[in-house]
């Protein structure tokens, strides 16, 4: 019998699962050859400032396979509603019959994409960090300081966004985190602070660019996740020491490195697989000055690995 689970019953059990290794371990077997993700469906409209994405895949011999739908309206805020939605279909791999359905609306996505940013840190970010920098005000702006915390020991962090009174707020959540928050008058000045940045934007137009990046600095761009946004000048790209992808299938329709190919500023072979450097940390930071970005597009593979830790912990 299929069961379906209500968000409230999917928080109530978040706490119990290390996402962030479960995430980490979920890039790995991506990039060992082990998942088949399809290409990404999304549907576009521009008119109410939404879109609709559909990712999903399978582990090879696993028992379950996963099926996700998500939503992102960014205009919902004005109306009461919230910018996110969705749900997530598991399968059983041996009948396709549904398994369960998690309600989830958009939080297991929010939550595996800010564990994206945490591994991404983990793995490449310097030592010693003075200052975090978040670019952007939203959700995920407060869920990836949210999760930087079980990864990192710094507490201090700028913040820049568009909107002041979004950034107030959004430096009030932080705040209330045990962070101590500088909401910064230009992202010049955050980049100069800051040696671990995370791009949270829907930006169709680039936010850095490579004369604001000092040596020694981290970025984890996670808000291009359609062919059209763009939060990263391409000479960023060009200028880094290390460029990772979280998909390089991916990375050849949609993300920053999507941008920076088509811009001919990086050579086909330069970007790495996330799921590689984290198995072969040679391959990533070898100094603390090296300039390293991450590229997160959103993989089917995540949302498996959460899925399938979520309902463990609910049977």
């Amino acid at each position: 019998m299929t069961r379906v689970y209500s968000l409230s019953e999917i928080e109530a059990v978040l706490p119990n699962i290390d996402i962030v290794k479960e995430i980490g371990d979920g890039f790995v077997a991506y990039s060992e050859g082990k998942v088949d993700v399809p290409p990404v469906g999304e549907l576009l409209f521009p008119e109410n400032a939404g879109e609709m994405h559909i990712k999903y895949g399978a582990i090879r011999g696993d028992d379950v396979f996963v099926v996700k739908v998500a939503t992102g309206f960014f205009h919902n805020p004005r109306i009461g509603l919230p910018p996110f939605g969705g749900c997530m279909l598991v399968f059983s791999q041996k009948t396709g019959m549904v398994d369960c359905v998690l309600l989830e609306e958009g939080e297991l996505t929010n939550h595996r994409t800010a564990a994206a940013g945490a591994v991404c840190a983990q793995h490449l970010a310097p030592r010693g960090l003075e200052y975090i920098g978040i670019v952007g005000s939203g959700v995920q702006a407060r869920m990836q300081a949210d999760y930087l915390r079980r990864v990192t020991d710094c507490r201090r962090l700028y913040l820049w966004a568009r909107d002041a009174n979004s950034a107030n707020k959004a430096a009030e959540d932080i705040t209330a985190m045990g962070f101590e928050v500088v909401i910064s008058q230009s992202l010049d000045q955050l980049c100069k602070h800051a040696r671990l940045i995370v791009t949270t934007t829907p930006s169709e137009h680039p936010l850095l660019t490579a004369e604001m990046i000092r040596p020694g600095t981290h970025i984890t761009a996670m808000g291009s996740d359609t062919p059209d946004k763009n939060e990263i000048a391409p000479d960023v790209l060009a200028m880094a020491d290390v460029v990772v992808s979280d998909s390089l299938k991916q990375s050849h329709s949609r993300g920053e490195v999507f941008q920076a190919r088509r811009a001919k500023s990086i050579a086909d072979d330069k970007p790495l697989e996330l799921g590689s450097v984290i198995a072969d940390p040679t391959t990533g930071r070898c100094s603390a000055d090296q300039i390293t970005f991450v590229d997160l597009t959103g993989v089917g593979v995540q949302d498996i690995a959460i899925a399938k830790a979520v309902v463990n912990e609910l049977r």
